[in-house]
């Protein structure tokens, strides 16, 4: 089998030691293997990289297990060709399992090019992946927090969610404000609403009589003070972020003229995806790393059900989210595309497709450079009319009507 890399190194890495394997390949094909194990500190880390280097190495290859890569990505990138492969392309044959084995494997599947790199963005990206990240885990826990006070509420008897709908609105906090103080009333509870709510007054007052206990107090008075502060550390992030992503801002901008797309739905992409679609071959590719593509199992010439494989877990959440938001948009290609499917497809199934189809679009935009120009809720009745016109005749004729379909433009006008 020909050789690609002569000169290579294969690593199994831990939590606590790395097991590097180098493998030089003289001119008549014939292997050396060097075996050494390191530490994960960065010191140990440094002589590894310095041993590396003294050996002449261009490519090095690692498992992505878990985050215990990125401390020795992140010391090798910039001296060697650094690659870390999904470890289900690289699985050894059966047998007794070592570490030893395990990057004596490595090295030899890569010193024959047999291995396909996993994406891994540069340091600038990276770095924006790991704010939007952790802002998304913030706003899903301050959505449980959320949750959590109106079971609160309900405990104590408390109906203000069937009422307001946002509880935690301007009206909402205030009056949750003066149950924590101890204000028992529900007129004068009910007093505090503004805007709309103030119109449903009548209907609030039962609502906020309650039988709130001390402990509940406290417990409000608790998720309260956790929601606020979340908010708080959300909006720092929020800062954070957007000064990181001022340059891509022409971009950002382009993607929130995508239906479904908000700004922060914008910075998750650029953060996950990147500015750069030419490391994918077109928008399927695309799609299947973010774990949006249709699954293939085929076997003895038919297809069987198959889910959507695994890929970039964070993208696809932002995606989803954004396949929900479109498909409640009117007058709209997407909005229109999610009726269509929905109506024979699961419902959760028509978002997953309608999140696919949104990356698409998402990957054309990026490429081009253009605005999404919307194709209108009319795209595919104009596109499959004479089909349209057929089951509409078929469905009446069924119901026992003689039916004869003539253009509009043909009848004659009525007064």
């Amino acid at each position: 089998m020909e050789v690609l890399y002569a000169h290579c190194t294969g690593l199994d890495v831990h939590k606590r030691s790395v097991v590097a394997c180098l493998c030089h390949t003289d001119g008549r094909g014939h292997a050396t293997f060097t075996l050494r194990t390191f530490g994960t500190t960065t010191p140990e880390l440094l002589d590894l990289q310095t041993w590396l280097q003294a050996e002449h190495v261009t490519h090095v290859a690692m498992e992505a297990t878990g985050s215990y890569w990125k401390p020795v990505y992140n010391l090798l990138e910039a001296s060697f060709t650094t690659w870390v492969v999904n470890p289900a392309h690289m699985k050894n044959v059966p047998g007794r399992k070592t570490d030893v084995k395990d990057a004596t494997w490595i090295a030899d599947l890569l010193r024959h090019g047999l291995l396909t790199p996993s994406f891994i963005p540069d340091k600038p990206q990276r770095e924006l992946r790991e704010l939007t990240r952790q802002r998304t885990q913030w706003l899903a826990e301050r959505a449980r927090d959320i949750n959590r006070v109106q079971k609160v509420l309900e405990g104590a008897n408390i109906k203000l969610a069937s009422v307001a709908t946002d509880v935690l609105g301007v009206s909402g906090r205030a009056m949750l404000d003066r149950l924590v103080a101890g204000e028992t009333d529900p007129a004068v509870l009910a007093d505090l609403a503004v805007g709309r709510l103030r119109a449903k007054y009548d209907a609030l007052v039962p609502a906020l009589q309650g039988l709130m206990g001390a402990h509940q107090r406290f417990l409000l008075e608790q998720l309260l003070g956790h929601i606020d502060e979340l908010t708080t550390r959300i909006a720092s992030l929020d800062a954070e972020i957007v000064r990181r992503v001022d340059p891509q801002e022409a971009t950002i901008s382009l993607l929130c003229t995508i239906p479904g797309i908000s700004r922060r739905t914008a910075e998750v992409i650029v953060a996950e995806l990147g500015t750069d679609m030419t490391r994918f071959p077109d928008a399927d590719h695309a799609a299947a790393w973010a774990g949006l593509a249709p699954g293939q199992h085929e076997s003895a010439g038919k297809r069987q059900r198959a889910g959507t494989r695994r890929g970039n877990q964070s993208l696809r959440q932002a995606l989803t989210l954004a396949a929900w938001a479109a498909s409640h948009t009117k007058n709209t290609f997407l909005g229109a595309l999610y009726r269509r499917w929905v109506r024979r497809m699961p419902l959760k199934k028509a978002i997953v497709a309608l999140a696919h189809r949104l990356l698409v679009i998402v990957v054309h935009v990026l490429t081009d450079g253009q605005p999404y120009q919307d194709l209108g809720p009319t795209y595919h009745d104009a596109r499959d009319r004479s089909q349209i016109v057929h089951r509409a005749v078929r469905r009446l004729e069924k119901l026992g009507f003689r039916v004869t379909v003539e253009p509009a433009d043909s009848l004659p006008a009525t007064g």
